[in-house]
């Protein structure tokens, strides 16, 4: 595994809620670009046991949230670092993502939801054995906007 994971500092989540800004269409993950959002990933006690970071040789390159439910599934969020995105990077951090996730929580399922015009997160997702379940509108950062939602089967 290329990545370590942590559970994630409170200097961490300052660095990524204020020094993470992406381009174009993609700033609509800016951390800033929803409040509410911002708030909880700032909030230790919310964060808790739940959201880590992946280090790649000692330096922040991502975070995965985890969300794990009764019934054995553990819905995940997940970021890198601008600069790592569009290059060919998202494999690896997936990949080692979930082998951590698996590791760690066990689950026979795990699900994410990502914005549909996200093409480039959602081919990454789909080559990693990632399937689209359902669409869905969610409102946040000031409009309302669809999802796509996917899963994963641990084997």
């Amino acid at each position: 595994m290329s990545y370590k994971f942590e559970k994630m500092t409170q200097k961490e989540a300052e660095e990524i809620a204020y020094g993470w800004h992406y381009d174009g269409e993609y700033a609509f993950y800016n951390m800033e670009a929803d409040k509410e959002d911002l708030a909880e990933f700032l909030d230790p006690q919310f964060r808790g046991e739940t959201v880590f970071t992946a280090l790649k040789e000692e330096a922040v390159a991502g975070f995965f949230s985890i969300s794990r439910s009764d019934d054995g599934v553990c819905e995940i969020g997940l970021g890198m670092r601008p600069d790592l995105t569009g290059n060919g990077k998202g494999t690896d951090f997936l990949k080692d993502g979930l082998s951590f996730v698996i590791n760690q929580f066990k689950p026979n399922k795990i699900t994410l939801s990502v914005a549909a015009f996200n093409q480039r997160a959602i081919k990454v997702y789909m080559k990693n054995g990632f399937t689209a379940i359902d669409k869905f509108m969610q409102d946040t950062n000031g409009g309302t906007y669809e999802f796509l939602r996917m899963e994963y089967n641990v084997e």
